[in-house]
């Protein structure tokens, strides 16, 4: 399990502009969601070439995702609306994908149910402990999103033979991965909000006996 750690992304947005290269570039991948779609979904996905180029567009989404947050922390470039902005936009992507792939028959429905159920339930947990603190990313959280975007961008590809094989493969993977980092962040989210709870009686308890504490110390 991975440690609860301080997150940049979650402290105040200090002075950052909004109009920034960070802010660029969610905006972009937000943008390019409804042009992949349409290159996703014409002539009923029996169009190769554009199906190729949705996976070009997708990857490049996938690459604007990776750098956006870390240019935005290293620089202190992050803001209100970065912060926002940015999981929509993840979310968008990978939601519209899946189910795209869905609709063209090319993945089963209980599968982008099963993913999409997972990345809503983890944003909502998201929310409901940002009082108490932030969860690190863990390792298979960072695992799970590389093999998810794998899996999905083979999908799109108009792939046959073992190559078709081979993909749900890689899907599967990204789909047991999805679910246990679902599960591992319940139950860290829930860890969180009970030390933190804990933390903060023991931490008003200490303050109203703080006065009567100091006196009787001051006696002995």
């Amino acid at each position: 399990m991975s440690a609860v750690a301080p997150d940049p992304a979650a402290t105040p947005p200090q002075s950052a502009k909004l109009v920034n290269l960070p802010n660029a570039l969610t905006v972009l991948r937000l943008a390019v969601v409804p042009v992949f779609a349409v290159l996703l979904l014409s002539d009923g996905g029996m169009d190769d070439g554009r199906r190729v180029w949705a996976t070009v567009f997708f990857g490049a989404a996938i690459i604007t995702d990776r750098y956006d947050g870390l240019i935005a922390r290293r620089t202190g470039q992050v803001t209100e609306f970065g912060k926002l902005a940015d999981p929509i936009a993840d979310k968008a992507l990978t939601g519209t994908a899946l189910v795209g792939l869905s609709v063209l028959a090319l993945l089963p429905w209980w599968v982008t149910l099963a993913i999409i159920v997972r990345e809503v339930g983890v944003t909502l947990l998201r929310f409901w402990v940002i009082r108490h603190g932030v969860i690190a990313a863990s390792r298979g959280g960072k695992a799970k999103t590389v093999v998810q975007a794998l899996a999905i961008g083979l999908y799109i590809l108009p792939l046959g033979g073992l190559l078709a094989t081979a993909r749900w493969w890689v899907m599967a993977a990204a789909l047991v991965l999805t679910l246990v980092t679902g599960l591992d962040y319940v139950y860290r989210a829930l860890t969180l909000r009970r030390t933190s709870a804990r933390a903060m009686r023991a931490a008003a308890a200490r303050r109203a006996a703080g006065p009567a504490g100091s006196r009787t110390d001051t006696a002995a």
